[in-house]
């Protein structure tokens, strides 16, 4: 399926911005609007695109290209018609959508999941109009809906008990609505769309009824639009977008420390054009510094720069996020993760042999072990239960998921122990800890796994 985005207008409420550059390329978080509907709408798994450029149309096309950068196919068509409505720049792509397409706005930020409902989407009419039951403020087109369809549509409407997001799933049909309307001199999309559903045959998408539950992300997010029309609303869409790339349910280091400084870090990574990869191959080569740091003995310096690794470590997650550049090769993270964590613990293990034999070895192999042991009985009830994390499953888990053992319970247990000059005793808790930690989540995966049975047998 293919997508048209309008790009053509000024922006006439960006006057001081888009005197010299058009609306569509007004940067957010290192991304211009525009590519954030192209990577957005290719995160849905659509590939094709028509833009409908006219407002200094060629600089848009300098940006984008036609294929490479994005791995998309992208056809330009110019509006010179572009101080008109916007019905005319969806009329002038009429010769290249000869089937069901996605329309957009240039202008717009929105959550993919929006264009996968659509994807699924049965549609019985000649458009559907995604909504949101949020309250119309002014500038919105405000949308009076019922039954799933759309009755009226307008800004000016009096009743209405939705909004209009920008997004459209539309057929072919839906030219002709516009080439109507444009007969009687109204060139605005919303005038096609009043006459469909004139004609009962305009529906509409309720994007409230999106599970916002993401299991990655551990918490729930609302379906997100923006119509970024005001330096404001780029304020509000950056931290709004920086605000849904942080996961939910976290340990307590992470959520009152690390997390405003991701945040601090993140918001000034994206505007210098460092990449998530770049994040995580720094990330590691400083984590290793600790590695050898600890086997050093060099115990206080080492475990300070495993707190900077820390933070670290969340930010090229949110970064990849908020540029939305996630990869296949990025899913290997974690293992990295696993890697130059064990090896602070084992590096340090090897230290204190030295004074304590090989006990030290000893307990760091339990902590390996028992670590091993809650992230495969963590796996077992994910692999079952898909779409969500035992971590995050009922209430008594949320709470455990503060402090349970791994690596930033470590990191403080271990800073402690050096602090108070006895970093074995360190170790003895950790391994203490680690075991209660299996124990918990092999409990916890066992009562939820049964109960799945019952249920089942039932």
């Amino acid at each position: 399926m293919k997508a048209l985005i309008i790009a053509a207008g000024k922006g006439s409420r960006f006057s001081e911005l888009t005197e010299n550059t058009p609306k569509p390329l007004i940067p957010i978080l290192g991304l211009s609007l525009i590519e954030r509907v192209i990577l957005t709408a290719k995160e849905a798994g659509i590939r094709e695109f028509v833009v409908v450029v006219g407002y200094l149309g060629e600089r848009i096309r300098a940006v984008l290209g036609n294929r490479d950068r994005f791995r998309v196919k992208i056809d330009y068509i110019d509006n010179d018609e572009w101080k008109k409505g916007n019905g005319i720049s969806v009329l002038k792509a009429k010769q290249l959508l000869n089937e069901n397409f996605f329309l957009l706005m240039s202008d717009h930020i929105f959550d993919a999941r929006i264009l996968k409902g659509l994807v699924n989407y049965d549609m019985k009419g000649s458009v559907v109009l995604a909504v949101d039951r949020k309250e119309a403020l002014s500038g919105d087109t405000k949308v009076l809906e019922n039954n799933g369809k759309i009755v009226e549509i307008g800004k000016d409407i009096e009743n209405s008990n939705c909004i209009d997001t920008g997004i459209f799933l539309c057929s072919p049909k839906i030219f002709s609505y516009l080439e109507e309307s444009a007969k009687e001199a109204k060139t605005e999309l919303s005038d096609g769309i009043v006459g469909a559903a004139r004609n009962d045959d305009a529906e509409v998408f309720d994007i409230s009824l999106i599970n916002p539950y993401i299991p990655i992300m551990r918490k729930e997010i609302k379906a997100l639009w923006m119509d970024i029309d005001t330096k404001d609303d780029i304020v509000e869409a950056e931290k709004l977008l920086i605000e849904n790339a942080c996961k939910g349910r976290n340990d307590l280091l992470a959520t009152y420390v690390n997390k405003p400084i991701e945040n601090f870090v993140v918001k000034r990574a994206v505007k210098k054009g460092i990449t998530p990869n770049q994040i995580t191959i720094l990330t590691n080569i400083v984590a290793y510094v600790s590695t050898i740091l600890f086997l050093k003995g060099h115990l206080l310096l080492a475990t300070l720069i495993t707190f900077i690794v820390s933070f670290m470590d969340g930010v090229d997650g949110k970064l990849s996020r908020v540029k939305i550049s996630p990869s296949h090769l990025g899913k290997m993270e974690h293992a990295f993760d696993f890697l130059f964590e064990h090896s602070w613990y084992i590096a340090l293990a090897f230290y204190l042999s030295r004074t304590h034999g090989l006990t030290s070895i000893m307990l760091v192999t339990f902590i390996i072990l028992f670590d091993c042991f809650s992230y495969y009985c963590q796996q077992a009830f994910e692999e079952v239960k898909r779409g969500y994390q035992i971590v995050d499953y009922g209430e008594l888990e949320r709470i455990f998921r503060k402090f349970d053992g791994r690596k930033n319970t470590y990191i403080i247990l271990i800073l402690f122990g050096v602090l108070l000059n006895s970093p074995f005793y360190s170790m003895i808790i950790m391994t203490f800890w680690s075991f209660v930690s299996a124990g918990f989540y092999c409990l916890r995966a066992m009562k939820h796994l049964y109960d799945l049975d019952q249920k089942e047998y039932l």
